[in-house]
Parts: C-alpha cells; sequence; structure tokens
C-alpha cells in the first residue's frame, strides 16, 4: 500500500477514536463539600464570676509594746508558738514599781486608820453636845474631820490602783490568741512606755482575710446588668482560692465586705474574704487569686472558645453555618471567660450554629455539610478538631 494512502488513513482513525473516548467518559464530578462540626446556641443562665488577684492578711494583728520603763528580766514564750490571750510574754523588773504599790498600800491603811478615829471623835461629840458639853462648832468640826478623813481613804485606794496597775504592766501579756513571731529584744534589754518598736507581733491566723482588688470599671458594667434586670445578684456563694502554685485551695471562702472608696492610683476597689485556715497553710502576706462570683446573668449566650478566632488587630469573628448551610463570617464581641467558653456581648444569637470543628478546611461563603457537636464533645474538642483529655470545667 501506498504510504501516502496510509497515513490520512491513520489521521481518520485516530480522531474517531478521540471522538469516542469524549463520549464515553462521565461529566466532571463537582467538588464534595466540607463537613464540619458545629454548636448551635442557646441562652441559660450563667453565673458571673471572676478570678482575682490579692493577698492574704491576718484576721487580727496585735502589736505587743511595753506600757512602763524598765529592764527585760525574762522571756516567757518560744517564738513561733501559739499564745493565747493573757499569757505572760515578758518580765520586766519590777522592784521600783513594787516598792511604789507597797508605799501605797501603806498610805491606805493609815487612811482607814484616820477614818476609825474620826468616826469614834464624831460619835462622841455628838453625845456631849446633848449635856451642852461642848459646843455647835466642836461638832461640826468632827463632823468635817470625819468627811476629809473618808475621802483620804478614795484618794490612797486611788493611788494604790495606780500603782498595782505599773507593777502588773511589768508583766507584759499577750492581747489576743494567736501565733506570736519573733522576739525583738532580749533578756537585758532596757524598753520604754514610748518606744515605737514593738516587742514582737501576735497574729490570728484562723480564719485569715484575703484582700482582693477589682477594677472600677467592670463595677459598673455589673451595676448596669442589674439595673436593667439581665442579671440578678447573688447572695452567699463560696468563694474559692487558687494557691500560687495553681492548685485549689481546700476550704472555700466568704466574701466580707465590698470597699466604699475607688483608688485613683489603680481605678480598682478592694474587696475582703474571709478563708478558715485551721491548718495555718495561708500564712500572711501570701499571693493568691479568688474565684469571686457575684451576679447571675439570666439569658447568657456561651459560645466555645475554638468557634471565636481573631485577626491581625484582635477583632474576634466566628464562622456560622446559615439557614443554606453557606459558612458565614460573623464579628462578635466577647467579654469574660467562663471555663472553656465565651460570653458573646453582641454579633450571635441564640439558634446560630457556629462551627468548632473542621475550620481548617473552609472559607466564608462555601457550602458545607453540619454535623451537631454531641454533648458530652461539645466542652471536649480541641482547636484543631482532636479529642481533649482534660477539658476544662466551667467555674
Amino acid at each position: 500500500m501506498n504510504v501516502h494512502f496510509r497515513c490520512p488513513l491513520v489521521c481518520a482513525l485516530a480522531a474517531l477514536l478521540v471522538v469516542a473516548c469524549e463520549k464515553q467518559q462521565p461529566p466532571a464530578m463537582q467538588t464534595a463539600m466540607a463537613n464540619v462540626t458545629v454548636v448551635t446556641l442557646k441562652t441559660q443562665p450563667v453565673t458571673l464570676s471572676r478570678q482575682l488577684p490579692g493577698r492574704t492578711n491576718a484576721f487580727v494583728v496585735a502589736e505587743v509594746r511595753p506600757q512602763v520603763t524598765g529592764i527585760v528580766k525574762e522571756r516567757l514564750f518560744t517564738e513561733g508558738s501559739l499564745v493565747t490571750a493573757g499569757q505572760p510574754l515578758y518580765q520586766l523588773d519590777d522592784a521600783t514599781y513594787r516598792a511604789d504599790y507597797n508605799s501605797a498600800k501603806a498610805l491606805l491603811a493609815r487612811a482607814r486608820a484616820a477614818v476609825d478615829i474620826a468616826r469614834y471623835n464624831t460619835e462622841r461629840a455628838e453625845k456631849l453636845i446633848v449635856s451642852k458639853a461642848i459646843s455647835e462648832q466642836d461638832l461640826f468640826n468632827a463632823r468635817a474631820e470625819l468627811l476629809q478623813a473618808e475621802a483620804d481613804i478614795g484618794v490612797a485606794q486611788a493611788r494604790v490602783d495606780a500603782t498595782e496597775v505599773k507593777l502588773n504592766y511589768a508583766r507584759i501579756t499577750s492581747p489576743i490568741d494567736g501565733r506570736i513571731g519573733k522576739s525583738t529584744v532580749t533578756r537585758g534589754a532596757l524598753v520604754t512606755a514610748d518606744q515605737a518598736k514593738p516587742l514582737a507581733t501576735v497574729q490570728q491566723l484562723d480564719p485569715i482575710y484575703v484582700d482582693l482588688t477589682r477594677s472600677a470599671t467592670e463595677l459598673l458594667e455589673l451595676r448596669r446588668e442589674l439595673a436593667s434586670g439581665a442579671a440578678r445578684k447573688t447572695e452567699g456563694i463560696p468563694v474559692t482560692i487558687i494557691l500560687e502554685d495553681g492548685s485549689e485551695y481546700t476550704h472555700q471562702g466568704k466574701l466580707a465586705f465590698t470597699d466604699v472608696a475607688v483608688d485613683p492610683m489603680t481605678g480598682s476597689f478592694a474587696l475582703r474574704v474571709v478563708v478558715p485556715n485551721p491548718d495555718s497553710l495561708l500564712m500572711p502576706g501570701m499571693y493568691v487569686r479568688a474565684t469571686v462570683s457575684n451576679a447571675v446573668l439570666e439569658r447568657g449566650l456561651l459560645v466555645p472558645q475554638r468557634g471565636i478566632g481573631r485577626d491581625a488587630r484582635g477583632n474576634a469573628s466566628a464562622l456560622v453555618v446559615n439557614s443554606d448551610n453557606t459558612v458565614e463570617q460573623r464579628a462578635v464581641q466577647v467579654g469574660r471567660t467562663i471555663g472553656d467558653q465565651w460570653l458573646v456581648s453582641s454579633g450571635l444569637l441564640a439558634g446560630d450554629r457556629v462551627i468548632v470543628e473542621g475550620l481548617q478546611r473552609i472559607r466564608p461563603g462555601v457550602p458545607v455539610q453540619a454535623t451537631e457537636a454531641a454533648p458530652q464533645d461539645a466542652a471536649a474538642i480541641r482547636s484543631d478538631g482532636k479529642p481533649a483529655t482534660n477539658a476544662p470545667q466551667q467555674r
């Protein structure tokens, strides 16, 4: 066969094969929709809590100071031990005070003897006046001497009391029950009644105070919510104490009071919590944190933290599956965190389906296949879509 005849024939057969293959090939498959997991939002009562920094302070503090001047004769306590109110702590040299006390007692005895003499003279004068043996003036003088002698007893008794007080002050006692610190003086030291430095400090540590600070701005926001009826005030909710190492303190505290003034330097105000401390684990000056709850938001809207993203400027947003099963981006405002969830201020409504899993495979405007997160998994999925072993719990 001629070569020139076979080439056109081969080309025609190849063209027919291409057309046949094109007719047999199925149409291109559409891109499959991405599967995402969503959480449908709903309103619920939310306890508004705030974790605040604070320091521990002794419940009662008493500085032991001398009230008389003298030489320390003996220290009567062990540093760091528990002492009771009235327990002797120091004994001063009281020789001078004891001598003054004894002298005052002698003067009191003399005054009492003078009263007896004056009373006898008065009674005798009252008998003699009947027989006109003495004059009215003599009787008047006798009665006046009795009154003066009785007054002298009062003066002498007051002197005895004053010297006894000073004598007792020479034995310095603890003013309260508590744990005493180190002594600032030793035996033989001279202490004075007006000295500024205390001899020792006694602190009552059970219970103990935890002093907290809170922003005045947060207080204003809370009061607005209470005034509008969106939140209601709670009473008696225990305060949870978090130690410096992150562990939770065994005993819960109770809010004692809220200060009425704001610190102009920091814009914050003080709160005080009373916490049981039977084991003396908390010591004055320790840094702690306290979870304080003071209101309940009646219709709070919580969204998992993994469903909220932020751009480079820090603006928060969420990806929502709308009624057309299409991804929609919403700008949201979130307030505080409640466990592993954000409390939403605006941008989302009850019934919105927020995407919490599969975020890496989607973008706004694309259709998706949404699956509701199981209740037990709604709070236990990490932002990368993998189960979390220890999901944080709501406080």
